[in-house]
C-alpha cells in the first residue's frame, strides 16, 4: 500500500517512524509528504526516505493509493474533495472539518460517485460502538462529553485555577477550539451529530494529561466511560492516543476480519 501524507507535525512524524522506519503495517510506505513548511518537509524527507510533493496537485498525480491528512482543519475543507475525486482513499485526523453538515453530505456523494472512501480515527475516546449500535435502530437518546485538559493546552484559559471554558453544543466546541475538541466531533458522527451532543471543556492547572468523559444513554441502557490521556511528547495539544488511532485505521484498512 503507498500512502500519501498531508502535514508534518507530531502525528505525521510519528507514522513516518511507525511505517516507513519500524514497519508495524506490511508492505505500506508513506512515499511523499506535503507540508507548508519546507525545510521541516527537507528534514522528514532525508529521515524517512519520502518525496517532497511541493503541492497538492503533484500529490494527486502520485500513485498513491491512500493519503493521510495529519494536519488542520483547514487543509480538509480545501483539498478532501479534490483527493477524492483523484480516486484516493482518504484518512482524516482533523475531524472537526465534518461539523459542517453540507460539506460532509458533499464528501459523501463524491466518495459514492467515485468508489472511494473516507476513514475517521477514533481519535483521543473509545465508546464509539455503543453509539453506533443504538444509533442503528433510532434510539439514541442523549450523548455529552466533558473534557478535562492542562491550561497550557488550551488558548486562553487561566493557569492558576480550574475553569469552564466553554459548555454548549459539539458544533459550537468545534468553531471556538478546532485543534482542541476534534472528539467531540467524531463522538458526534458516530452518535446523535453535533448539534445534539453537549461539550463542557475544563481548564484544570491540577492535571497533567487530557481526560475525556462520555456519557450516553438510550434503549440498550447507560455508558459512562472515562480516557485518560498521555500527551503527544512536545506537545500537549494532541493525545497520543490519537496518533494511535490513525495508526490502527491504516492498519484495520484491508483487515479480511473486522472488530467492531
Amino acid at each position: 500500500m503507498k500512502l500519501a501524507l498531508i502535514g508534518g507535525g507530531n502525528i505525521g512524524r510519528f507514522l513516518l517512524q511507525s511505517i516507513n522506519k519500524d514497519g508495524l503495517i506490511p508492505n505500506a510506505k508513506i512515499i511523499g509528504i506535503h507540508t507548508r513548511c519546507q525545510e521541516n518537509a527537507q528534514e522528514l524527507s532525508r529521515e524517512f526516505e519520502a518525496e517532497i510533493y511541493a503541492d497538492v496537485e503533484s500529490l494527486l498525480k502520485s500513485d498513491a493509493d491512500m493519503v493521510i491528512e495529519a494536519a488542520t482543519v483547514e487543509a480538509v475543507e480545501e483539498y478532501a474533495a479534490s483527493i477524492l475525486l483523484a480516486g484516493k482513499d482518504l484518512v482524516v485526523s482533523s475531524v472537526g472539518a465534518l461539523a459542517d453538515q453540507g460539506f460532509y453530505k458533499c464528501l459523501e456523494e463524491i466518495c459514492s460517485l467515485n468508489d472511494t472512501k473516507i476513514h475517521l480515527p477514533s481519535g483521543a475516546i473509545g465508546g464509539l460502538d455503543v453509539l453506533k449500535a443504538a444509533k442503528s435502530i433510532g434510539e439514541l437518546d442523549s450523548v455529552s462529553l466533558i473534557t478535562r485538559k492542562p491550561p497550557q493546552a488550551l488558548p486562553g484559559a487561566p493557569l492558576d485555577k480550574m475553569h469552564v471554558l466553554f459548555e454548549g453544543s459539539a458544533a459550537e466546541a468545534i468553531e471556538l477550539f478546532p485543534k482542541n475538541i476534534n472528539v467531540s466531533i467524531i463522538l458526534s458522527l458516530a452518535g446523535l451529530g453535533a448539534e445534539k451532543t453537549g461539550v463542557k471543556i475544563i481548564s484544570d492547572p491540577a492535571v497533567n494529561k487530557n481526560s475525556h468523559t462520555i456519557e450516553a444513554a438510550g434503549s440498550f441502557g447507560k455508558l459512562l466511560l472515562q480516557v485518560e490521556n498521555d500527551p503527544m511528547p512536545n506537545n500537549p495539544k494532541t493525545s497520543y492516543l490519537a496518533a494511535l488511532s490513525v495508526l490502527a485505521s491504516l492498519k484495520n484498512r484491508d483487515a479480511m476480519i473486522q472488530v467492531g
